[in-house]
């Protein structure tokens, strides 16, 4: 089982076959994310192979971990494996 877990709860929660691991990130599918940990941002970034990417904001009990996740809603060719995925870092444990 991969798990996502910031402050002490878990916000997301997989088994470990569906999940995506991509340069030691794991990407977790979108649903497996626990309902209310994720507020969106207006942060995005660029991966010259996986696209562009946007971020959420990690939500629990009320605290704010700004741009602790994100995801490739568009992801480029090579990295379609992470389509409807979301990865974890800035403090977010995740573990397989």
């Amino acid at each position: 089982m991969a798990t996502a877990t910031w402050q002490g709860k878990v916000i997301a929660e997989a088994a470990t076959a569906d999940t995506v691991v991509v340069e030691g990130n794991i990407y977790f599918p979108l649903a497996s994310v626990l309902a209310g940990n994720l507020q969106t941002s207006s942060h995005q970034t660029v991966c010259p192979w996986k696209g562009t990417a946007h971020y959420y904001d990690v939500v629990v009990d009320g605290n704010v971990n700004k741009n602790a996740a994100w995801y490739y809603p568009e992801p480029k060719d090579a990295a379609r494996q992470i389509a409807g995925r979301v990865a974890f870092w800035k403090g977010v444990e995740v573990s397989a």
